[in-house]
């Protein structure tokens, strides 16, 4: 495999001013992300901290026993027991057959950086996924994007999930499962590996319980050789270690709201929009209803001293919630603000890997870190990677396309520019006299027949309709047979688009991993794992 490091802008300013590492940019984090000296200031931060990495550690290995393990996965246990220990880290929901590429890119990047930091500090570091399982939004993670007749297409898993539930407590049906996940791979074309991709998917379904079990599972086949450790946020046995850690939250929410709007303010003096959504009265916490399956966002009412959601059904006590955090914290789970400072407190953070989305709202966090006497990890950006098959390359050399113009915005315009010069002025111009000449005969016959029958004049309306329609029809089919004889260089164009550019949008945000696994075999997963990462913001191309 070969790297080709492009500069391109990221998906929102904030997180391109990151990647430049500006000085104003620079005043919202604690620490600069590609200075190697911080990396050591936050390894001393560390150590001066004391973690649960023995029940931590525990937890985790519980957790797993149910996915794909190996003995590097086992190692990665035993590292994080130590008194020394750090952890690379970083988080995505648990999308349908692992969901966009990005999500692959992220893992990829945390084991790259944990690698890195490992050999370069000499401490145990060991990469952690975290899986957003308690997140509720059903309807962005059941769907993939396929390519069907030159066109991207939104295929939605079928399930219908109606209620605020937990996707951890999404329940899996298995034939249905199957039968969907057969005609996604089928759809990427039959190849030398998906046979046996399918075998693999089959023992997926058939050993998960859940919608992230299947996730899980997934992410585990593909990199239990890196030694790769995962949690379930959403995991009801992971809320015993953060119980005391929601009492310090629940204790200090109305501060917690405070310092991120202060925070906010901040970076609206700087002409930056704040990302994080949230009310004076914020909570930050949902409490979760086992008995409807919902998950219900808190507000705090500082008057009456109570916790309120859903327009006031859910009314509890300062004592009842803390009696839940400390009884029963299966019944809480975080929300955008707390989720990081949960991690925080549970993990021995080196860094923490962020999407643009994730970079621009961790900045507006500062403040709630300091509230509780910490600093933010390093927030390192996750690696931007684009696949470019050998093929599709080709078709860029003879179709003049430059690789820069097409990864942020597509071929579109080219592709109009050729049809352009296919166009005979000739006929168009033919065209265009025949319609402005049958308008001005239909002129005169409206003068003529409001003159003898006005009730005629719908009816020669309609007619004139139907004759221009023809025209235009006929104009169509000519321009179309047209294309026909360029049809090969068309759909050069729109493989490169669909393959660069699908839908619009960065391939990394659209397609899927398995299309690329099921063209390129399972051993595409360790070829971009041993691949020499620089996290220097730069856009990495890989050719394959």
């Amino acid at each position: 495999m070969e790297i080709l490091n492009l500069s391109l802008p990221a998906t929102n300013r904030f997180a391109t001013d990151y990647l430049e590492q500006t000085p104003e940019i620079q005043g919202y984090f604690h620490y600069r992300f590609n200075d190697h000296l911080e990396y050591e200031k936050r390894l001393t931060e560390i150590q001066q901290r004391s973690y649960m990495r023995n029940e931590l550690a525990a937890h985790i290995e519980e957790y797993m026993n149910q996915f794909p393990t190996s003995e590097k996965v086992k190692a990665s246990i035993e590292k994080l027991k130590g008194k020394n220990s750090t952890v690379i880290i970083g988080g995505q929901q648990a999308g349908i057959l692992t969901g966009p590429l990005y999500t692959i890119h992220k893992i990829i990047s945390i084991i790259a950086l944990a690698k890195q930091k490992e050999a370069e500090l000499g401490v145990p570091v060991v990469p952690v996924f975290w899986i957003a399982g308690e997140d509720h939004d059903y309807q962005e993670v059941n769907h993939v994007f396929v390519e069907r007749n030159n066109k991207i297409e939104k295929k939605i898993y079928p399930e219908k999930v109606h209620d605020k539930r937990m996707v951890s407590a999404i329940s899996l049906n298995h034939n249905l499962c199957y039968q969907w996940v057969e005609g996604i791979i089928k759809s990427f074309g039959e190849t030398a590996y998906t046979k046996d991709l399918l075998h693999v998917f089959e023992k997926a379904i058939h050993e998960s319980k859940t919608f992230v079990d299947f996730f899980a599972w997934i992410v585990m086949h593909l990199f239990k050789d890196s030694g790769l450790l995962i949690i379930d946020s959403g995991d009801e046995k992971i809320r015993k270690l953060e119980k005391e850690f929601f009492i310090k939250q629940i204790n200090d929410c109305k501060e917690i709201t405070k310092k991120v709007k202060a925070q906010q303010k901040e970076l609206k003096l700087n002409g930056f929009e704040h990302t994080l959504d949230i009310s004076d009265q914020a909570a930050n916490l949902f409490y979760y209803d086992q008995e409807n399956n919902e998950r219900i966002l808190l507000d705090y009412d500082d008057e009456n001293k109570l916790f309120i959601g859903k327009g006031g059904q859910i009314q509890l006590t300062l004592e009842q919630i803390l009696e839940l955090a400390g009884e029963f914290p299966e019944s809480l789970s975080n929300n955008v603000v707390t989720r990081p400072l949960m991690q925080e407190w549970l993990f021995p953070t080196l860094s923490f890997i962020a999407g643009p989305g994730e970079i621009a709202y961790w900045a507006e966090l500062k403040q709630a870190f300091e509230w509780f006497g910490m600093k933010m990890p390093p927030i390192v950006p996750r690696l931007n990677i684009t696949l470019l098959d050998r093929s599709i390359e080709t078709d860029m050399v003879e179709l003049g396309l430059d690789l820069r113009e097409t990864l942020v915005g597509g071929t579109e315009k080219k592709k109009r520019d050729f049809l352009q010069t296919l166009k005979n002025e000739n006929i168009d111009a033919l065209f265009e006299k025949m319609k402005q000449d049958l308008l001005i005969k239909y002129e005169q016959l409206e003068s003529i027949v409001t003159t003898e029958n006005k009730g005629l004049l719908p009816l020669l309306k309609k007619n004139e309709g139907k004759v221009i329609d023809q025209i235009v029809f006929l104009e169509d089919k000519l321009e179309q047979s047209i294309q026909r004889k360029h049809e090969v260089v068309i759909n050069k164009f729109d493989r490169v688009e669909n393959a660069l550019w699908p839908a619009g949008s960065p391939q990394e945000r659209i397609l899927n991993s398995f299309y690329f696994i099921n063209q390129h075999g399972p051993s595409l997963i360790d070829d971009l794992l041993n691949c020499r990462f620089t996290f220097d913001g730069t856009h990495k191309i890989i050719r394959i």
